[in-house]
């Protein structure tokens, strides 16, 4: 929590001494609009993120069932946690840096430039620096989908979209499917067999460049360019 004032307190200083702005230039009124974007955001990321949980469920012939020591406090906990570090890197990545760099260089440069930093941050988050194989390969999937996020950003003149697309994807992937740092929560993945070369390949092709494809499609096609 401490984190996330921080970052919001930095952001309004930004905004103040670059721009003469707050933090509301961030844009989360109208209230109702830019809930539903949020809302339609987490959905689509959401729904993709279970359909290549099951590809993968499908290529290993495992199964998922539920985990019977979960609970409602459990879950909330989790999400809350998913909640407070996705709002952390949207207000860093998708925040007043982008706002700004918007205003100073134009839409373009400032998405390819937020996109390069959300992909090189993620070597230090998933702990992948000197495996240039492995820096490659999330390089490419984080950046790409941190480029369609700076892209909703930039679209909608918001953070919600790209935050309803943000926690949408790590909610369903860390709390519901179990994978990430919190260990076994809601379903947990049971037998099959390792993944061979070419199902690993399709299954990270899958997660890490047909998702963001999609996102991306769905923001050049689907999302109105907004003005102030």
């Amino acid at each position: 929590m401490i984190g996330i004032l921080v970052a919001i307190a930095i952001s309004w200083l930004l905004l103040y001494l670059i721009e003469k702005k707050n933090i509301l230039a961030l844009g989360f009124l109208p209230i109702g609009k830019r809930l539903k974007q949020f809302l339609i955001g987490f959905l689509i990321t959401g729904i993709l993120c279970v359909l290549v949980q099951y590809l993968e469920s499908y290529l290993k012939s495992s199964t998922w069932i539920l985990n019977k020591e979960i609970s409602s406090g459990i879950i909330i906990k989790s999400f809350w946690w998913d909640f407070k570090s996705v709002l952390t890197e949207e207000l860093i990545f998708r925040g007043a840096l982008l706002y700004i760099l918007i205003q100073k260089i134009g839409s373009r440069k400032s998405i390819l430039i937020s996109a390069i930093a959300f992909g090189i941050y993620h070597w230090f988050s998933y702990g992948v620096l000197g495996n240039v194989m492995a820096m490659i390969l999330v390089f490419i999937g984080t950046g790409l989908m941190g480029y369609a996020w700076a892209w909703a950003f930039s679209k909608t003149k918001s953070i919600m979209l790209p935050f309803g697309l943000h926690l949408g994807w790590n909610f369903i992937y860390n709390t519901i499917f179990s994978k990430g740092p919190l260990g076994e929560l809601v379903l947990i993945s049971k037998g099959g067999n390792d993944l061979t070369y070419w199902a690993s390949l399709l299954n990270f092709v899958s997660g890490l460049v047909i998702v963001p494809i999609i996102v991306l499609i769905y923001v050049r096609y689907f999302v109105k360019e907004q003005t102030e």
